[in-house]
């Protein structure tokens, strides 16, 4: 009989337990195995070299750390069952099995607005029943359904289980020492309020501050740094200018399954959808825009060679939205230097905002020795929450890199 309560080498936390069975046999399944070829952060290896890890790396590690905080809070007198720990356990484990290739950049783009969380829970309720019912407690949970909110919270929130490890996790990949957080303190201070819901003991406050900082830093140091915001977005015009030329009749070279997406119209998901999905991962856009670098349309050659090549476009940025005579220059210049009349889709404006703590959706909670529960923001020894609660937002303006010379 083969032993399914395996130990995992993790180079972020180290030895991680697999302590029930079902655990196991969902990470052995097809859906969740294709998270391997599913990178964490999409084309970020472009900037950061060694960021290739990938979604089967932090799903693991979410789990390891359900595991970490329910022991933290059993130790602090709450009861926890061994079904809902199984339950929490496999929701934070499957909460990303429904992202597809690249993950956020392309969410939509295959599966019209199927946002990856709505194709977790049809996947899931595709596992539940092929392991007769096991996942239904999990899938309760990771719905925000079960009468026990803090399992929602650890698995969804501002202060979630998801969040303490990508942030480790693409610190630890990236190279980026200001994502690093103390994760070990952080789930110490978690604790469950006489309301069933998730809080932090008060004297942990500033590790709250400094997780929400290393937050902050990691999106506009790594994930809206210039240069990654461009390749994310290329992805995207990419595959909306292949949708576009397949529509208009051409015949574009690509792998069965995302030849199937990219012929799709909107419609619900049919069964025959789903498993195309299933068999999708980055190699089959690789593989496509290696081909299409040849292709005899100009703008989806030109984007393919950009990332496959890593000869990507010229950016700059800015506080403010760029001013249209700005634009329309590059514009110009761009149609001049490649003799083209369709230089508009080679110069674009990207924006990225960022509200490092929102305190309407899912406040965090500190738990006073008396017993009573108030706001981070509101707390007397909070230093930096209440300066965190206010959108910020950057511009940034692509063009191909060849004119930057001609440019004054």
């Amino acid at each position: 009989m083969q032993n399914k309560l395996k130990i995992i080498n993790d180079p972020v936390h180290g030895f991680i337990r697999i302590p029930h069975e079902i655990l196991f046999d969902v990470i052995e399944h097809p859906y969740f195995q294709r998270l391997r070829r599913i990178g964490q952060t999409g084309l970020l290896n472009l900037i950061f070299p060694g960021a290739t890890h990938t979604r089967f790396h932090h799903a693991l590690g979410a789990m390891h750390l359900m595991f970490t905080a329910l022991e933290t809070l059993r130790q602090k007198g709450v009861k926890i069952t061994e079904e809902e720990e199984k339950g929490a356990m496999l929701a934070i484990l499957m909460h990303d099995i429904g992202h597809g290739p690249f993950s956020h950049a392309l969410e939509n783009m295959l599966m019209d607005d199927w946002h990856h969380e709505k194709l977790s829970l049809l996947l899931m309720n595709k596992l539940n029943e092929e392991f007769d019912g096991q996942l239904s407690v999990a899938i309760e949970m990771f719905q925000g359904k079960y009468h026990r909110k803090f399992f929602n919270q650890l698995i969804s929130s501002q202060l979630d289980v998801d969040r303490l490890d990508y942030l480790n996790r693409d610190s630890f990949f990236t190279g980026v020492s200001e994502g690093n957080i103390n994760t070990q303190r952080i789930i110490s201070m978690m604790n469950v309020c006489s309301e069933g819901e998730l809080v932090i003991d008060a004297k942990g406050v500033y590790s709250i501050e400094n997780f929400l900082t290393a937050r902050m830093f990691m999106y506009w140091q790594v994930y809206y740094h210039k240069t990654s915001a461009l390749a994310e977005f290329l992805l995207v015009k990419i595959l909306e200018r292949a949708k576009y030329l397949i529509s208009e009749g051409m015949d574009l070279p690509a792998g069965e399954n995302l030849k199937y997406f990219l012929n799709r119209g909107k419609s619900s998901a049919t069964d025959e959808d789903i498993y195309r999905f299933t068999q999708l991962d980055d190699n089959d856009i690789i593989h496509a825009m290696k081909s299409w670098q040849d292709s005899e349309d100009f703008i989806l050659s030109y984007w393919c060679r950009c990332v496959i090549q890593r000869n990507l476009p010229k950016t700059v940025i800015s506080t403010h939205p760029f001013k249209r005579k700005f634009i329309e220059e590059k514009v110009k210049k761009t149609n001049e230097f490649f003799g083209i009349d369709n230089g508009k889709e080679l110069v674009h404006e990207i924006k990225r905002k960022l509200l490092p703590y929102d305190t309407k959706k899912q406040p965090i909670y500190l738990l006073q020795k008396n017993g009573k529960k108030i706001r981070l923001e509101e707390s007397q020894d909070q230093l930096l929450s209440g300066l965190m609660v206010h959108k910020t937002a950057r511009y940034i303006l692509t063009f191909p890199r060849d004119i930057s010379k001609i440019i004054s």
